[in-house]
């Protein structure tokens, strides 16, 4: 029996499309293994968002060909969407396989077919898999992929194509089936699941109120979505939602309004601050968490103080942040005003600071609260408590070792925050 190591990089399609992979995998007769010195196959789904991931991935890659070197290394996700066959010319890559190729990644190791990379901007059709894993707490259901916008600093259009919607249908009877599987909770994810449905005339709230209708998961989680893409009817529904857990995250990626039309992003900051303080009042402590990226071509010093004075008075929980990392065939390639990267680090690390200031502020306002968690399927693995997670997606820890409580919704009072690990005790 061949034996895979496989290891993820960036999105969460990534790792839900590496579900598929490994429960394929292991469906014809492959065994995973933890360790790569004990497989016969290094599998990396790869991230190229930035140079960094670019550059990690390789690493990763050539690492594994040190430590074994007779290990068939197969790279599969965006780098290779992007790169293609000339990736093969790299000593310590075997295997090259695209985005949409991967979801039957086992039938080319079989055929030991080591290059196969579908042209996704010809594809128009959602690529329908069903995913039956049931070792998660939290099950995952693709509902989108490719986007059809043109960020300057984005190449990731390249590496999934156009907008394709998965019908309700599938997603439905996918959310039943995991209903059936004992899973309370879905999340919904996608490259960009605010445009959701456009295909079909529909959009997301339609599918939102099919989930509702027609399934009984417990509680659903959206994934990223554009400030353009809220709007008062989906917020109101949200709202009423007995099942929607109160949890946002924005693409904002950045505070300043010259910057967003250099970015090609289609709003203005005092929008979404807006939209920020809507939520905030609209829902019991949400958590609404956000991308900037810090030092995109042209920013100015003056530009990122506005930036930072924007961030720091907004009502976001958390922010993402990572330096401007110019992408070949993007327009920021081109662009005037590129940032030295010591000063985009430094911005980074600025923007870091604010994040970890309002998250704390957040975690501190949650003490004392009721919440429903989710308890996860495995304790803590450093201090043996129980762990859930809450609607407003924090992690807590409880101090008991009921395995009948796995994988049940229990309320759940949040104590302390120490040590960076919030506490809770269950509400009799």
């Amino acid at each position: 029996m061949k034996k895979f190591f496989i290891h993820t990089m960036g999105c969460k399609s990534n790792q839900f499309e590496t579900s598929i992979i490994k429960e394929n995998l292991l469906n014809n007769s492959f065994e995973e293994v933890k360790r790569v010195a004990d497989a016969d196959y290094f599998i990396l789904n790869s991230c190229s968002v930035t140079h960094k991931s670019d550059n990690e991935a390789f690493y990763l890659l050539r690492n594994a060909k040190h430590k074994k070197p007779n290990i068939t290394t197969v790279l599969t996700g965006c780098i290779a969407q992007i790169e293609k066959e000339k990736l093969l010319k790299n000593e310590f890559i075997d295997f090259v396989i695209g985005n949409d190729d991967k979801l039957h990644l086992y039938k080319y190791l079989e055929m030991d077919e080591k290059y196969s990379v579908s042209d996704v901007m010809q594809q128009d059709k959602f690529n329908e898999v069903v995913l039956s894993d049931t070792s998660k707490t939290r099950a995952s259901i693709k509902i989108q992929d490719g986007c059809d916008n043109r960020c300057s600093y984005c190449i990731i259009w390249k590496a999934r194509g156009k907008s394709r919607s998965a019908s309700s249908d599938f997603i439905i009877n996918q959310i039943n089936n995991f209903v059936k599987a004992g899973y309370k909770e879905v999340v919904l994810t996608g490259i960009h699941i605010g445009q959701w449905g456009k295909e079909f005339g529909l959009n997301l709230i339609d599918l939102l109120k099919d989930i509702e209708s027609k399934t009984n998961i417990p509680r659903y989680r959206l994934g990223s979505l554009n400030p353009t893409e809220i709007n008062d009817e989906l917020l109101a529904f949200l709202q009423k939602s007995g099942r929607f857990c109160p949890h946002f995250h924005l693409s904002l990626q950045s505070a300043n309004d010259k910057t967003l039309r250099s970015m090609n992003r289609f709003y203005k900051t005092d929008f979404y601050l807006s939209q920020i303080e809507q939520i905030n009042t609209m829902f019991d402590l949400p958590f609404i968490g956000s991308d900037i990226i810090a030092g995109f071509a042209g920013e100015t010093d003056e530009d990122f103080e506005i930036t930072r004075k924007n961030l720091e008075s907004s009502g976001l929980t958390q922010i993402h942040t990572f330096p401007y990392s110019v992408r070949k065939g993007t327009i920021g390639e081109g662009m005037d005003g590129q940032v030295s990267d010591t000063v985009k680090e430094k911005r980074a690390d600025i923007i870091k600071a604010i994040s970890r200031e309002k998250y704390n502020y957040f975690v501190n306002n949650n003490i004392g609260k009721i919440h429903e968690v989710l308890i996860e399927k495995h304790p803590d693995k450093h201090s043996g408590n129980l762990k859930g997670v809450t609607g407003n997606y924090l992690s807590v820890q409880i101090v008991s070792d009921r395995k009948d409580l796995f994988n049940t919704l229990q309320k759940v009072k949040l104590t302390e925050y120490k040590d960076g690990i919030i506490h809770g005790a269950f509400v009799e």
